[in-house]
């Protein structure tokens, strides 16, 4: 058992109000999503608000949403994100969200059993943005062992 878990921020700016009818799709699948994440090995928790997604968090703006959440290791992530279902999801996030030229996700060890703050994970957002790739703050692509 490892003392580290893998927190995950990403964003994602709307091309669309979430009530418009282009948005639709996509809102209509965040529940099964958000559930298929749930109960995804190695998933050990998620942000949300009362209603159960964290849609109505506007951190990062009010055209943004925010998704953050902690897992086991790099590797339960990765197969939750490209091997189930949400893939299917992900394929099509080009229809309901903006090409964004900054970093939009970032990775980062944290102690097992801390619960990161969106302000946190802007910290480390911010981190990747300003700095590129480090133990402190990294992608898929450029991973790190815990410290």
């Amino acid at each position: 058992m490892t003392e580290y878990h893998l927190a995950q921020l990403n964003i994602a700016k709307l091309k669309f109000a979430l009530d418009a009818p282009e948005m639709a799709d996509f809102v209509n699948q965040l529940e099964v999503i958000n559930a298929l994440a749930d109960e995804a090995p190695g998933f050990v928790w998620r942000l949300q608000t009362d209603e159960g997604d964290a849609t109505a968090i506007d951190y990062f703006g009010p055209d943004y949403l925010v998704n953050m959440s902690v897992w086991e290791s790099v590797k339960a992530l990765h197969d939750y994100v490209y091997r189930s279902s949400h893939k299917e999801v992900l394929a099509r996030r080009r229809e309901w969200f903006d090409h964004l030229q900054d970093a939009y996700s970032v990775l980062w060890w944290i102690p097992r059993g801390h619960i990161p703050t969106v302000e946190e994970a802007g910290d480390r957002l911010d981190r990747m943005r300003n700095h590129g790739p480090s133990a402190q703050a990294f992608t898929f692509k450029q991973t790190f062992a815990p410290e």
